[in-house]
């Protein structure tokens, strides 16, 4: 796909940010779209369907950490990456991003070259929705990759994308170990910098939604699921 066919739906409170991030993104060849308030980003993320989002986490009437878990229950923007532009720097908002279904976190001020070459590596991963039905099944789980959905027991379980991708990615090869590195480069990518705990974080989101024991942690190396 190239550069001027992905759609940036850009979310920030302060109209010169827009305005001076739009600029340079459009200069890029992306097209664009602009939203001051969660409320507003996720009726215009439902109707344009845009490729990246990027949320600033302190906003007005829906916060960018709501805005983002409610874009994750949405079907449809299943293949949607969502990256948080934001002043805030504390580990505990780094991590409250990365439960909601974030896949990056960039702290601003931010100068447009580094946003875009980061914005570039992340489009790179972009993957299409899935055309065929792929599940994986084991115990009384199944995982549909089509759907972005987990059924145990007949009852469905969303996910955001980082804790399905995680929990597809263990359950694509039962009883083999899994790395922290391999994990980290299936499942965010070589050019995501994220924090040492955000396997941990997801494994145990993952945990505590589904109730899910067979995940074991392998101390040091990594984690696998047990069949």
């Amino acid at each position: 796909m190239e550069t001027e066919k992905f759609k940036i739906l850009l979310v920030d409170d302060e109209k010169d940010i827009l305005e001076f991030l739009g600029y340079n993104l459009k200069r890029e060849g992306f097209i664009v779209t602009t939203a001051r308030n969660g409320k507003d980003a996720i009726q215009l993320a439902k109707e344009e369907k845009p490729h990246l989002i990027i949320l600033d986490v302190m906003m007005p009437q829906l916060d960018g950490i709501e805005t983002c878990s409610q874009i994750r229950a949405i079907p449809d923007l299943s293949s949607t990456i969502i990256v948080f532009l934001t002043a805030r720097g504390e580990d505990y908002s780094q991590i409250a991003g990365f439960d909601a279904g974030a896949d990056d976190y960039i702290t601003k001020p931010v100068k447009p070259k580094v946003l875009i070459s980061r914005i570039k590596a992340m489009l790179r991963r972009y993957k299409e929705p899935e055309e065929k039905n792929e599940e994986i099944k084991f115990k009384n789980i199944t995982i549909n990759r089509e759907r972005y959905l987990i059924i145990k027991d007949d009852k469905e379980i969303s996910l955001p994308k980082k804790e399905f991708e995680l929990l597809m990615l263990l359950a694509s090869k039962p009883n083999k170990v899994f790395t922290r590195e391999e994990i980290f480069s299936r499942v965010w990518g070589n050019d995501v910098i994220v924090g040492d705990r955000t396997i941990d974080v997801h494994v145990r989101k993952i945990r505590e939604k589904i109730g899910l024991d067979s995940i074991t942690t392998i101390k040091g190396v990594g984690y696998k699921i047990e069949l």
